[in-house]
């Protein structure tokens, strides 16, 4: 696991107070977006297709960081858009840095080179670096020749000033496991902390819908990753239970308030990958009046195939509280690569019968005699 041990140690002291305490909605990892705008127009990104007025708002530091203390959870991450647009990042890390939370400044790293000085190196701050495989793969997905070589560039430059360094890989159609296999060997000859690495969420706004892989097929690739895995030393940020779920062993709900998203529209709901679902003034308010139970993979179509770690990590690290010595167990012997998996969720909206409407009423037409 990718995760200094400050850091496991701070998260873990974090679930064991709101064990205490009885929570049963908290968050895990905020999800800042401060902005839309984005210096690149990637085929399966579901955040740019905005007007220009909306591309051209943004959080101010004061928001960021309103939301950070409202919040309180001890990881933020800034996704976007492109944060290194903000003219006020510097400022919105240092701010949250400063409350000792674990900040992932997720990038593309095209602006990296330039803003970097902008950044002083902490135990706190962690760049994440957007790399969805090798040279010819992510230059594909990004829409732009080039862009892998720029943010191998950066990743060495951040590595050598000090900084956390983390790859954001994401993966799409067409992937196969020995290719993203050796993508993971060259990430961890980089000399990266660590990978997250997930499945891409088919956003209704994304500019191209056949680019994401579903269903069985993800369970598929990713066994097909982790037995190639089984002997190399591949740093994951991410709990063995959820890694054990993208390999169809585990059958999990969603937890969507475990990463809960501020952005330039208020409080999203329910979660950060679905954008039209209404949004809230305040976090209290978000937990409170969003109806949790109207989501899910077998609950809502737009959720359908969704295996992203912004709703099911939080759900296995619950697992893994609940559970410790399945945990454990599976940490040790790495997810499970052969045999059954564990049965598809069953849409309950697929047997709901539609609203009713003057379009179901036959309708009988007669020729008026001219």
């Amino acid at each position: 696991m990718g995760v200094p041990l400050r850091q496991q140690l701070a998260v873990g002291s974090y679930l064991i107070k709101q064990k205490l305490k009885g929570a049963k909605k908290y968050p895990l990892v905020l999800m800042l977006e401060p902005l839309f705008r984005c210096n690149l127009a990637c085929a399966g990104c579901g955040k740019i297709d905005y007007p220009d007025d909306i591309l051209d708002k943004r959080l101010s530091v004061e928001e960021c960081l309103q939301a950070v203390d409202e919040c309180d959870a001890p990881m933020v991450s800034i996704p976007g858009g492109e944060p290194l647009i903000h003219k006020d990042m510097p400022a919105i890390v240092e701010g949250i840095v400063a409350r000792k939370k674990f900040v992932y400044l997720c990038t593309n790293a095209l602006l990296l080179k330039k803003k970097i000085d902008d950044y002083k190196p902490s135990p706190y701050l962690t760049f994440s670096i957007h790399l969805d495989g090798n040279k010819e793969r992510h230059d594909a997905s990004v829409c732009q020749d080039g862009v892998f070589d720029r943010a191998v560039e950066a990743i060495k430059l951040a590595l050598d000033k000090g900084f956390r360094v983390t790859i954001n890989c994401t993966l799409f159609q067409g992937e196969n496991a020995k290719e993203v296999a050796e993508f993971l060997d060259y990430a961890m000859e980089l000399g990266v902390e660590g990978i997250t690495i997930a499945p891409g969420f088919s956003y209704e706004r994304a500019p191209q819908q056949d680019i994401f892989i579903k269903g069985r097929d993800v369970k598929e690739l990713f066994r097909g990753i982790f037995k190639i895995g089984k002997n190399r030393k591949w740093k994951l940020n991410h709990s063995s239970l959820y890694l054990d779920f993208l390999a169809g062993n585990q059958s999990y709900n969603c937890t969507p308030w475990g990463n809960p998203t501020r952005n330039v529209f208020g409080w999203q709901k329910p979660c950060y990958l679905l954008a039209d679902e209404g949004y809230a003034e305040t976090f209290q308010q978000l937990l409170d009046e969003t109806p949790w139970e109207k989501y899910g993979t077998s609950k809502n179509p737009k959720c359908a195939s969704c295996m992203a770690h912004c709703g099911y990590e939080a759900t296995a690290v619950e697992d893994m509280m609940k559970n410790p010595i399945k945990g454990l167990l599976t940490a040790i012997r790495g997810p499970k690569t052969e045999g059954d998996m564990v049965p598809e969720p069953v849409p309950v909206y697929a047997n709901e019968k539609p609203a009713s409407s003057l379009s179901g009423i036959p309708i009988t037409v007669e020729a008026m005699d001219s």
